[in-house]
């Protein structure tokens, strides 16, 4: 297990890197191991061939604080994940390669990968942010505005504030005339200062604010889940760790419900389920959609 766990965490880093560095057309760069862990990352990721690296301390912080404030955030999607398939006395690789999978949708790991491209889309309309404003506020309008608001947090998400420190001086530092991270900008502003968003209580949340940040460091969208799980393996792991310590085994079991009536209907959980009941109460169960 221990072998497992350094071994995950050593390699993953390079592996994410030399993805980078493919996508971009550069050699493969090894780590040097002079440096910190962060520092690591950021030299495999962005010093160039045949010049002398040059370490933006901002850029480290950045990446130290996405890493972090990413790490382990409740029984969210992909962590549920690994506890389950882990819970199987699956091995460590198996149940971290379940959570990347579940990791993988959209709603989960791909959520700053759809802010850059809201931004994308606004642009490419004229960058008329006044009317995408009014788009999200339309209930009647199937636009939302990516990146603002969330399931747990009812206010202000705590780590949104933090990152949001680090993306003001990432784009100070780099000096980046980017026309969607002005985009951003402004959205941002509008949004915090319009009182449906502040009624209904949807803040900027750190998708918002990361998406920004790997895009000021030229990491293209496609690498945006790659990062989050760079991030997230260490809370995976540790999640891990403590089911198959503490021996919890998790189940996840359907529920059925028997009735009495040949077809007779019921709305259960959003969806038209038909009953069959038989001499021996069998039960079948069919959505409707």
């Amino acid at each position: 297990m221990y072998l497992s766990t350094v071994r995950l965490l050593a390699k993953f880093p390079i592996m994410s890197s030399w993805t980078l560095r493919k996508l971009k057309g550069l050699p493969l760069n090894y780590s040097n191991n002079n440096l910190e862990y962060t520092e690591n990352i950021a030299y495999m990721m962005f010093a160039k061939p045949n010049q002398d690296y040059n370490q933006n301390d901002i850029i480290v912080n950045a990446l130290n604080t996405l890493l972090i404030l990413h790490a382990d955030h409740e029984q969210n999607c992909s962590t549920s994940t690994v506890r389950i398939v882990g819970s199987s006395y699956a091995g460590l690789y198996a149940s971290i390669s379940a959570g990347i999978s579940a990791l993988w949708g959209r709603l989960h790991g791909g959520a700053n990968q759809a802010v850059i491209e809201m931004l994308e889309l606004i642009k490419n309309d004229g960058s008329d942010i006044e009317k995408y404003i009014n788009k999200a506020k339309d209930k009647s309008d199937p636009f939302r505005l990516m990146g603002f608001g969330h399931r747990v947090y009812k206010n202000f998400d705590p780590r949104a504030k933090i990152i949001k420190e680090a993306a003001d001086q990432v784009l100070n530092d780099l000096g980046i005339e980017d026309p969607i991270l002005e985009i951003a900008k402004s959205i941002e502003e509008k949004a915090l200062n319009d009182e449906y968003f502040i009624e209904k209580k949807l803040y900027p949340n750190v998708d918002f604010y990361s998406g920004i940040i790997y895009r000021a460091l030229g990491i293209p969208t496609e690498m945006f889940t790659v990062m989050f799980a760079l991030g997230r393996i260490p809370g995976w792991i540790a999640q891990w760790k403590e089911m198959r310590d503490s021996k919890i085994q998790l189940e996840d079991q359907g529920r059925y419900i028997m009735v009495q009536h040949i077809d007779q209907f019921h709305r259960l959980n959003g969806y038209q389920i038909r009953y069959f009941n038989f001499s021996f109460k069998f039960l079948e169960k069919i959505l409707i959609s």
